[in-house]
């Protein structure tokens, strides 16, 4: 007797560094508006502190870090900009995350986009890379309360797909995503970004991990583990 496969659950992406490798990108935006304010010396290290952090928590923390009067509004128009600039010009899309979209997208799985980069970055980002085709709906922290750690985008995303929060599997780069999947209630699937801190501890907690990122990454493995998992 054949056993029935289990429906494969809802699917929300996370966007910068999970599906697109566009964290470089941002820290050039960022390292460009600073200069704009005064700040020479923000490098790498510095960026990556705030990786899976939502834009506006990121540029709030650096304004009082760095002692910048402009507010917070003003940085992130100007970050974003300097984003848009660079991110139509270079940003590309992992070839296992595209894959793994394309196959759900055929196979009629829910799936949606929560990102805590702002909506025109999202559509930007989507657009540039082809993704915009299979994941048309996306949610922004600016339109949440909470940035992640906290759940507000990927309950949002949920309820936008009309769908129950604990059917929901979240792929996600960073602890702070990892935090949040986990605060909603949803499975998470973790692949971290290998040019961010490696917290051992908070990515072993994901459902599925691949302690070797993108580069041991496969769509494959995940379509097996959600048939199973």
């Amino acid at each position: 007797m054949n056993t029935p496969h289990r429906p494969v659950p809802p699917v929300l992406f996370d966007l910068d560094g999970t599906l697109v490798d566009s964290e470089p990108n941002y820290y050039e935006a960022g390292r460009r508006l600073l200069a704009r304010y005064g700040v020479r010396d923000f490098g790498w290290e510095q960026h990556a502190r705030f990786i899976g952090i939502g834009t506006r928590e990121t540029l709030t923390a650096l304004r009082e870090e760095y002692g910048i009067e402009a507010p917070v509004d003003e940085l992130l128009a100007g970050k974003n900009a300097l984003y848009l600039e660079l991110a139509g010009a270079s940003t590309t899309a992992f070839p296992e995350m595209r894959a793994l979209v394309v196959r759900l997208y055929g196979d009629g799985v829910p799936m949606a986009v929560a990102s805590g980069s702002s909506r025109a970055a999202i559509a930007a980002t989507l657009a540039v890379t082809g993704l915009d085709v299979y994941l048309p709906l996306y949610v922004s922290a600016e339109e949440v309360a909470h940035g992640k750690p906290e759940p507000d985008v990927f309950l949002e995303a949920a309820r936008r797909l009309g769908v129950a929060p604990d059917s929901c599997v979240v792929l996600e780069d960073a602890v702070p995503g990892v935090r949040a999947a986990h605060a909603a209630g949803m499975r998470c699937v973790a692949v971290p970004e290998a040019r961010a801190p490696v917290d051992g501890a908070e990515f072993g907690k994901a459902e599925l991990l691949f302690p070797g990122g993108q580069a041991e990454f496969t769509a494959a493995a995940v379509l097996d583990w959600l048939g199973t998992g």
